[in-house]
Order: structure tokens, then sequence, then C-alpha cells
């Protein structure tokens, strides 16, 4: 299972909200590159970088930053937050994202997401699927919808995409554990498709459920930043799950 730590940024500041509410939020580091180099030495590869100033205004804003982390790190990248436009998109990868993150515009504008995958892709595009119970929430968690979380995954993934995260905003930010009910849910609900977590990851044994239940993969936030889980053991946990 890959650890994905993550960056959230605001005003290029690495910061952690809580239920993605901005009012409730906490400046971690000053400069996200300087974490970024911390995650690679820990011998962690990718990174999980959202533009919440972007998907607050809706385009690309912090894309300077991930220029910054692709040109000082050797992490691969997936970037979201904002990208509404073709230049948004274009913008993403020409700053170095490996693979743009996709919520709001898959809800809202699916024919122009479809258009993109097939112009870019669908590898190059993560899904990402934020939920409050299992219906989607979009525009940085401040909206609401009626989509069901298991319909939307099925939709894109008849177009090619690979690799979806999923989010329980109603954890996120609480330190309270990952909803691991629902990852085997659609775990089991979609063969082949790699099932990322994201959010109420707060100790070691929450990574090792989430292995269980068959995660390809786990957003970390705000139990690194916090002191939870440490780099060092998720270097020990990297090498455990690789012998």
């Amino acid at each position: 299972m890959e650890i994905i730590p993550a960056i959230d940024l605001i005003d290029g500041k690495c910061v952690r909200l809580t239920e993605g509410d901005y009012a409730q939020k906490t400046v971690y580091h000053e400069d996200p590159l300087d974490m970024a180099k911390k995650f690679e030495d820990a011998g962690l590869v990718r990174l999980h970088l959202v533009d919440l100033d972007g998907a607050k205004a809706g385009k690309v804003i912090n894309h300077d930053v991930l220029d910054r982390i692709v040109r000082g790190t050797s992490l691969t990248v997936d970037y979201g937050g904002g990208i509404k436009t073709r230049s948004d998109l274009e913008k993403v990868f020409l700053y170095g994202a490996r693979w743009a993150t996709v919520g709001t515009i898959a809800v809202k504008e699916p024919e122009r997401l479809e258009g993109w995958l097939e112009e870019f892709g669908p590898d190059r595009f993560l899904l990402g699927a934020d939920v409050r119970g299992e219906k989607v929430s979009v525009s940085g968690w401040l909206e609401n919808t009626d989509v069901d979380v298991f319909e939307l995954i099925r939709k894109y993934k008849a177009k090619g995409i690979s690799q979806v995260f999923c989010t329980d905003i109603s954890r996120d930010g609480k330190l309270q554990g990952p909803s691991i009910g629902l990852y085997r849910k659609l775990i089991a609900a979609f063969p082949g498709l790699r099932v990322i977590a994201s959010g109420g990851v707060s100790r070691m044994d929450d990574l090792q459920e989430l292995r269980d239940a068959g995660c390809a993969a786990v957003i970390i936030g705000k139990a690194i930043y916090e002191n939870r889980i440490t780099l060092e053991e998720l270097r020990i946990f990297i090498h455990s799950d690789h012998p």
C-alpha cells in the first residue's frame, strides 16, 4: 500500500482544514518545498498537492508551488483544486504534475472532463470523490450534491479512470480514524480500481487496517503534521510493505 502525504495550500503555505472549513485553518509550514523534501527524505515517492485557494476561486492559483516542488524534489505529484478550464489543466501539466485531480468538474461538467480524458488519456487523471455519507460534495467541499459516489465512480471507471481517492469529509482533519467500511464497499464494487483512502487517519494501526481492507494507497495529512504518525514510522511501514 502506497503512502501519499498531503500538502494543502493557502497563500502558498502548508495548511490543514478541519472538515473542509476554511475558518478552521492551521498553518503548519511556511514553505511547502521544505516539507516536500522531508517527505522525500523519508522514502516517500508521491505527493498529493491541493490548491485550496484554487478550489475556492475556481481557477488554479498555487501553480508556482507545484513548480518549485517538482523542480526541487523527485516526488511524483498529483495536483487538484481549481482545475476548471483547459488552460488550467495545461498549466498543471506544464508545471510538472503527473496527475490532475478532478472532482467538481466530474460532477458539474462531465462532457468537458470526458473530452479531456480522450485528449490527454485517463491515466493522467485522479478522480476525487469527496463524500458526506455516500453523497458527493464539490467546490472544495462547500457544496453538497445528490450524486451517489458509486454511480460517479462507475461512470468514470468505464471511461478509463483507474485510480480514485475518496475522502469522508465528516472524518477529515479530526484524527478519528478512516472510513474502513466505505473503502471495503468500494473495493468490492470495483475490482481492479486503485482505491485511495483519505481522511481520518490518526495512527499507524489505521494504516494496517486500510492495507488489510485492500486499499491501494492512503493519503495522510494532519496526522503527520501533528506528529501522531512520524516520518520514521512511515519509512518502516513502507519497508514492511516491500520486504
